[in-house]
């Protein structure tokens, strides 16, 4: 019977892999970005420093679309909703660090630090995943603490778009919108311990709040 389930399950997994990535690779095609405040990023990458990137759960999905196969890794819950995600990004060139504030938080607080110290990127979302939205948990800034790597945070602005009725406000860009990615200052957290690096969440919300206002208005 479990084995009978599994496969049931899997089936349905594939399936929705199947329909959303076709679903996404189609819509995508009618999108058009532009971003601002990418000097540092463009600059960092240069200098092969690796970027930890704070995004808000509801607007993963035209930012992910943007930065895909460029090698980064996300954190990914480890909740049986998460799978679908996961392999979604997968499909879309990301590498996954299993995890989350609420699940599996230790495991991926060492993922997140582990793959910023071997060089690569790494794309948290700091109100995930289960919310509140847009209220900056604390792993983030001790990650980047740990790691000695520099926060970025990258906004979206939409102009056009479908909003699901959860409660991060999934934002889902409408044909042919336009997108505006832009992206705040590095930041890097500079902490004794790991409560005062935790501390510093707010600083990190507020630069997250500056970096909309600054993709709305451009």
């Amino acid at each position: 019977m479990r084995s009978s389930q599994s496969s049931e399950t899997s089936w349905k997994i594939r399936l929705s892999v199947l329909a959303g990535g076709n679903f996404l690779r189609v819509l995508s095609k009618t999108w058009r970005y532009r971003a601002v405040g990418d000097g540092p990023v463009k600059k960092l990458r240069k200098s092969k420093t690796p970027i930890l990137f704070a995004l808000w759960h509801g607007q993963m999905l035209p930012l992910l679309w943007y930065h895909r196969d460029q090698g980064v890794a996300i954190v990914v819950s480890e909740h049986s909703d998460g799978e679908i995600i996961a392999r979604i990004l997968v499909w879309m060139g990301y590498r996954l660090i299993r995890g989350s504030t609420s699940h599996g938080a230790d495991r991926a607080l060492l993922g997140i630090v582990r793959t910023l110290k071997n060089g690569d990127d790494v794309a948290i979302t700091p109100d995930g995943p289960r919310g509140p939205a847009r209220k900056f948990a604390p792993g983030a800034v001790v990650a980047a603490n740990r790691a000695g790597a520099p926060i970025i945070p990258a906004l979206a602005h939409v102009d056009r778009f479908w909003t699901l009725s959860s409660w991060d406000g999934f934002v889902i860009p409408k044909p042919f919108a336009r997108i505006t990615i832009a992206y705040g200052p590095p930041t890097r957290i500079e902490a004794p311990t790991t409560r005062e690096a935790a501390a510093q969440a707010p600083r990190l919300e507020q630069l997250m709040s500056d970096a909309q206002e600054v993709a709305c208005a451009s």
